[in-house]
């Protein structure tokens, strides 16, 4: 591990820490033969000006955001780029696909699953794309997972897209999410529940599409009404792999197979494996600030 600073020209405050022993004007030196004689309230003031000091400079050292990281981490990152292509049309409103949860809709069922899935995928580069009767990418490629999560709360629901099922426009925009990636591992998760009836591109000329710039493309249908033998055409055609999953159960254990995949190395000099340490020194600041208003009250 290395440290580091995040932003180290906060440290030029540093040196101001002196104006809380020079910028004051110095009182008139008394002198005392026995420091007894002298009250408690004056025994005080030095060590008080010494902590107020130190909370300075902490409050600097947090500005500064020190970390820790890995220089060699992004190198030796094994992985895949993955894009998540997630159908919104209005059938996902319906319930039942959850056995535990009768009224959670298919919808709500598939983005909690996918939301685990994403957390657990740690060496991959992992995008978002969501489909209706249009689709769009709703993430670029990203390492960041919890972006990527909020992402998922934030531009996809039922009916963002209309609710019809563009099928062919998924897959296209899934691989231009994938234009500039150099891994040789690229993936598409497909996930539907329904029949492909919107959008001006057919699925067929999309896989063509896919197989072209070496992607994978591993199909899921949800629910017991998709096209069985469209997924399982997309899947076979580009290598991939289609399944079924007719419950909230059944989806869990697909995304485990997912999780399974081989992965294959992938290298970035973009990105970095950090450890902010700032709440450390923070915390040591509040803590001594606190002492020192119980100190001078009690």
């Amino acid at each position: 591990m290395s440290f580091s600073l995040l932003y180290p020209l906060a440290l030029v405050l540093l040196p101001f820490v002196g104006c809380f022993v020079y910028c004051k004007s110095r009182p008139k030196p008394i002198y005392f033969s026995k420091l007894e004689w002298l009250p408690k309230s004056y025994l005080r003031l030095d060590s008080d000006r010494w902590i107020v000091m130190g909370v300075f400079g902490l409050l600097v050292v947090t500005l500064a955001t020190p970390y820790l990281y890995k220089p060699d981490a992004n190198y030796h990152k094994k992985g895949r780029d993955l894009v998540l292509a997630i159908d919104t049309s209005g059938s996902m409103a319906q319930s039942g696909f959850d056995s535990l949860e009768r009224f959670k809709s298919k919808y709500d069922s598939a983005i909690e699953l996918t939301h685990r899935f994403i957390q657990n995928r740690h060496d991959d580069n992992l995008g978002l794309v969501v489909f209706g009767s249009f689709a769009y990418i709703a993430s670029p490629l990203t390492y960041d997972l919890e972006g990527l999560s909020q992402m998922l709360h934030l531009m996809s629901d039922v009916g963002i897209a209309g609710d019809s099922t563009a099928i062919g426009e998924a897959i296209v925009q899934s691989i231009e999410a994938l234009k500039h990636s150099r891994t040789q591992n690229k993936v598409i998760v497909l996930l539907s529940d329904g029949v492909h009836n919107a959008g001006s591109i057919s699925p067929k000329d999309a896989v063509d599409r896919a197989k072209k710039s070496g992607i994978v493309i591993y199909t899921i249908g949800i629910g017991k009404e998709y096209d069985r033998e469209l997924m399982r055409l997309i899947a076979q055609k580009s290598g991939g792999k289609s399944f079924e999953a007719k419950s909230a159960k059944d989806l869990e254990v697909v995304f485990e197979k997912i999780e399974s995949l081989e992965p294959s190395p992938l290298r970035s000099s973009d990105t970095l494996n950090i450890q902010k340490l700032h709440l450390y020194p923070l915390f040591l600041a509040v803590v001594l600030m606190g002492f020192l208003v119980l100190r001078r009250v009690f």
